[in-house]
């Protein structure tokens, strides 16, 4: 993997899992990145996790809403390397990409990207054979001495 100035990023650890597309699968995508996070040294009480929770959190319900094929899963993918974390959550569903909305006075939802936009240092999509996959990257505050 390379960084966008050329220089290699080192892998440090990676998590990848399919979930039902439903709202209840994407509840889990948020618990189960926050378990790995903890097992990897960034424990939940943490600010790092509560941004990755929030992301993988917002990833994922869009998956679930936009991007959802009846029978088909969406696949989230943590990526730890020595200087952030990405996320991506994968969905079948090409023809639906996101789009960051301007704000709209007393809207009840459009909300999530705005979200995805402010908390993260960079985001995008990127189309796969079947489907696309929005990634959100999150800088690495290190974690305390004597993990990962």
């Amino acid at each position: 993997m390379t960084a966008p100035s050329g220089r290699a990023r080192t892998l440090v650890r990676v998590f990848t899992q399919r979930f039902t597309s439903t709202r209840r699968g994407a509840r889990l995508a948020r618990q189960l990145a926050l378990v790995e996070l903890h097992a990897w040294g960034f424990p939940e009480s943490t600010a790092f996790s509560a941004d990755a929770g929030l992301l993988v959190a917002e990833l994922a319900a869009n998956a679930v809403r936009h991007g959802r094929v009846p029978g088909r899963d969406f696949e989230l993918k943590l990526t730890l390397l020595e200087e952030l974390l990405r996320i991506e959550v994968s969905d079948a569903r090409r023809d639906r990409r996101p789009v960051l909305r301007p704000h709209a006075y007393e809207a009840e939802a459009g909300y999530g990207l705005r979200l995805v936009d402010a908390v993260a240092a960079d985001w995008g999509v990127t189309d796969r054979v079947i489907g696309k996959t929005v990634w959100a990257e999150l800088p690495r505050r290190r974690p305390p001495a004597g993990s990962v």
